[in-house]
């Protein structure tokens, strides 16, 4: 009996080192503890989903002589990605791949990047492994690391269809500030005017003036004369100082005397100047005078002005060009009349538009789309502007506008050509050009297009959308600054400033199903799941479209939908 116990332990034996030798030889199923997943879930950012592996093969798994290859596969309803693939050796194995020790095991990182779909939203992770001992190939299963891919990030593309467009301003100035000047000379020491310099072209261009002004009491209006009247700097002060009095006493009896003949009236203030030093100064210095800067560096050792008028007429006898040219120019008084012109008032630009558009200017045009709130008004008001001023770009980029703020991107797109084809530098139109681009997800040329927009007010909140898109969270928040859109709210939810990513959709002045959605992930990482479920059910009522989304969206893994 003993025997036969004997033989049958034997065999038993014999049979258990078979089952462990047999399994010892295989490259059997790795268990998911062995691996671990950052970030987990995944996360999209800037149209990437990356993700860093840390595995691990333990103890007498990898055998000396084995080739392992892992490869990451992005499953989802629709197909799989796979990703960078890595491979690992045995300690027999000659190559340049991660040697895995067979009895210690070892620990190995690899690295992947998917370029994101939207089918991976709901989508898993698997690893799947391709080993080889030899010329053998063994069967690993495939191991599940990780769950779904979190593509809040990607709502950009959805946020950017609201963001404010750039419009181009118009130039339009109800009243345009005028000037005109006319001066009169004097003879040396008088102050008497001369019928001869009442005929100069300057006074005859100031009385040209006065009588348009006259004529055209609706277009145009006086709004003061300013004289400045003065005396060259070689008499003595106290001379000079009556001098320049006399002169301005005299040129504004005259102005008083053409404003009553023309039935004209309007404040005129004078002011003298009696030793005009410093038009002396800029005279000389542009004068063709040899000695010029010399006779300037001299004359400005005289602080005291009577000291300073006997130098001048010490030089002047020595330097005639100054007795010839230089001071009679400063025996003058400067008349400035300044007068406003006048546009159409609102009711009378209508009015025009009604009667006859072709009459308004293109500002008058580009003003008039502001006198009113109905879309439909102000696009035909800008496609007449673009029919009369065919070479203004700017109305066909406020056309863009309209048709982007309506969701007819075709359309917008069209018009921001022809604007751009016009003036391929205009900076709102290179701001639009960029936020179409963005809505393509092409933010490269984005990028090229707001280059292009230093100039628009637009700017900033456009390149918070591309930074969005680029994935620089940070700068997105700051390039928003204080602006309450949809995307600026994305930016905070993405930089973690839950607080403030309510507070400024509280803020949106325009509120859409996408303003509900983003509220919803504010509650849900808040942890509300009750006003997550709230908000997602007005973001449905508006969109239903969303109601899918909503569904794949590992944001709300945790609401009961």
């Amino acid at each position: 009996m003993k025997s036969q116990i004997s033989k049958f332990n034997v065999v038993l034996l014999a049979i258990l080192c078979a089952i462990v030798t047999a399994s010892c030889s295989k490259m059997g199923a790795l268990s998911s503890d062995y691996f671990t997943v950052v970030p987990n879930p995944l996360e999209a950012t800037a149209g990437k989903v990356p993700a860093t592996i840390n595995g691990l093969f333990p103890e007498k798994y990898m055998k000396k002589k084995a080739i392992v290859t892992v490869t990451p596969v992005l499953r989802y309803a629709e197909g799989e990605t796979e990703g960078q693939s890595a491979t690992f050796q045995g300690e027999k194995v000659q190559g340049n791949n991660q040697t895995i020790a067979y009895r210690m095991g070892g620990n190995y990182t690899m690295r992947t990047n998917f370029n994101y779909i939207e089918p991976m939203r709901k989508s898993e992770l698997y690893l799947k492994f391709d080993a080889r001992v030899g010329k053998k190939t063994y069967k690993v299963p495939d191991v599940k690391v990780a769950d779904g891919v979190m593509a809040t990030s990607e709502l950009v593309k959805r946020t950017v269809a609201t963001a404010t467009t750039a419009t181009a301003a118009d130039n339009f100035q109800r009243i345009v500030k005028q000037k005109q000047e006319a001066n009169i000379q004097f003879l040396v020491n008088q102050a008497i005017i001369r019928t001869g310099e009442l005929k100069s072209v300057s006074v005859q261009q100031f009385l040209s003036t006065l009588k348009a002004i006259q004529a055209d009491a609706a277009g145009k209006a006086m709004d003061g004369i300013e004289v400045s009247s003065y005396a060259s700097p070689e008499g003595s002060l106290q001379f000079n100082t009556t001098l320049a009095q006399n002169r301005g006493k005299n040129t504004q009896e005259y102005i008083n005397k053409e404003l009553k003949d023309k039935g004209l009236a309007t404040d005129i203030n004078t002011k003298y100047t009696a030793e005009d030093w410093e038009g002396f100064q800029q005279l000389v210095s542009k004068s063709n005078i040899q000695d010029k800067e010399v006779i300037l560096r001299v004359l400005s050792m005289y602080q005291d002005p009577e000291e300073r008028e006997t130098q001048i007429r010490n030089i002047s006898a020595a330097y005639t060009d100054l007795t010839k040219e230089i001071l009679p120019q400063l025996r003058r008084s400067r008349i400035m009349l300044n007068y406003n012109l006048i546009g159409r008032s609102d009711p009378e630009i209508l009015q025009q538009y009604s009667d006859d558009p072709a009459k308004l200017s293109v500002e008058e045009m580009l003003y008039s789309v502001g006198l009113t709130d109905s879309k439909d008004r102000q696009q035909s008001v800008l496609q007449k502007t673009a029919e009369i001023y065919p070479n203004d770009w700017r109305a066909f980029n406020n056309l863009a506008t309209l048709a982007y703020e309506k969701g007819d991107y075709a359309t917008a797109r069209q018009y921001v050509a022809k604007a751009l084809s016009l003036n391929p530098n205009a900076p709102e139109a290179n701001v639009n050009s960029g936020l179409l681009s963005l809505l393509d997800g092409n933010a490269s040329a984005a990028q090229q297009a707001l280059a292009k927009g230093s100039e628009a007010a637009a700017l900033s909140e456009a390149l918070g959308n591309l930074y969005l898109m680029q994935g620089n969270y940070a700068q997105a928040v700051k390039s928003f600054g204080k602006t309450a859109s949809n995307s600026a709210a994305l930016a905070q939810i993405l930089t973690k400033d839950y607080l403030a990513a309510a507070k400024t959709l509280a803020g949106v002045q325009q509120p859409d199903a996408m303003t509900s959605y983003l509220k919803a992930i504010v509650a849900a990482r808040s942890n509300n799941a009750t006003e997550a479920a709230t908000c997602l059910r007005q973001a449905v009522a508006l969109d239903p479209a969303l109601a899918t989304l909503a569904k794949n969206d590992i944001e709300f893994a945790k609401i009961n939908l």
